[in-house]
């Protein structure tokens, strides 16, 4: 466990001294949740507190960086470039886009990298879905579930539950948090093997085997305006090579502060609420249960994909 990180509250700028290297921290004291009074020193706090647990699930991956300057109710814009001056410490990972297109990623390594990306006003982290050194092959895929127009969140529960049954029939270990926004995402740790095309499309097919067997629940057409009413989209798309979804542990620019939080499958059973998970109760919540997504991050336990594609 890392000394904890106290970021000043009483000053708009400073300069932190993290695990030896020096980040320059500003705006500290600018709003980003009008409603809730927070600050952007209170979301880099919040993010210090959580960097333990969410550090391992990032590393080594480009990171997409979507920046809200003027806080959570602001507009946004994504950036992929490391910006430039940088720290010598930030790590690069490099990504042929083709056609002569190529982008320099950060990576976030450790807390100082943390610490200045958040500095730059990201508020939810949306990484690359495979390590830097072989970014076409995941090692993991997902479902993004989404409700649709007139879908409640005990719709989005119920979907999830299927999801999770048709995944344990298939003996894929599956896990699940909250996105912090509306709905779900779940997640398969896979072995590394398959490319990413591979990957999306063997999610396509299960998605829609899904959208078949309970067309009054789930969707799985992608076009917004051909989605039936009430329907929650199993989202397979997301899987698709350069998309990326807010990670673990992610604020989410609502006015609650809510935040993408691991929960276990009984948890789900139960009734859970987007809004019981935000930046002023997840970082004890991590400090008592710990990780619940760990077995995202080791080898054993994981389904081999390639028998399937």
């Amino acid at each position: 466990m890392s000394k904890r990180l106290t970021i000043p509250r009483d000053q708009d700028n400073a300069i932190l001294t993290v695990d030896g290297k020096e980040v320059r921290l500003t705006n500290l004291r600018k709003i980003f949740w009008p409603e809730l009074g927070l600050t952007k020193g209170d979301l880099l706090q919040y993010y210090a507190d959580v960097a333990d647990a969410l550090l391992p699930h990032i590393r080594n991956r480009a990171m997409v960086m979507k920046r809200y300057p003027h806080g959570a109710a602001g507009d946004f814009f994504f950036m992929k470039r490391a910006p430039a001056p940088r720290p010598a410490w930030i790590e690069i990972c490099t990504i042929d886009h083709g056609h002569g297109n190529v982008i320099d990623f950060p990576m976030i390594q450790d807390r100082a990298a943390l610490m200045w990306v958040i500095n730059l006003g990201c508020i939810d982290l949306n990484q690359w879905y495979a390590t830097c050194d072989d970014t076409d092959r995941p090692n993991y895929l997902h479902f993004d579930l989404d409700p649709g127009a007139g879908a409640t969140f005990a719709r989005v529960i119920e979907t999830g539950q299927v999801v999770h049954e048709a995944l344990d029939t298939l003996k894929m270990p599956s896990l699940v948090k909250t996105t912090g926004s509306k709905g779900l995402h779940v997640y398969v740790p896979i072995v590394r093997g398959p490319v990413q095309k591979q990957v999306w499309t063997f999610a396509k097919a299960l998605a829609q085997e899904l959208a078949a067997r309970n067309p009054a629940l789930i969707t799985a057409e992608y076009r917004r305006e051909k989605r039936p009413r009430g329907r929650v989209l199993v989202d397979y798309n997301q899987n698709r090579w350069g998309s990326t979804l807010a990670s673990i542990y992610s604020p989410r620019p609502r006015p609650e502060a809510t935040v993408s939080t691991p929960v276990t499958w009984k948890e789900l059973d139960k009734g859970i609420r987007i809004e019981d998970f935000t930046i002023r109760n997840v970082p004890a919540r991590v400090a008592k249960l710990g990780d619940l997504w760990k077995p995202l991050l080791q080898a054993r336990g994981r389904f081999n994909l390639s028998a399937y594609v």
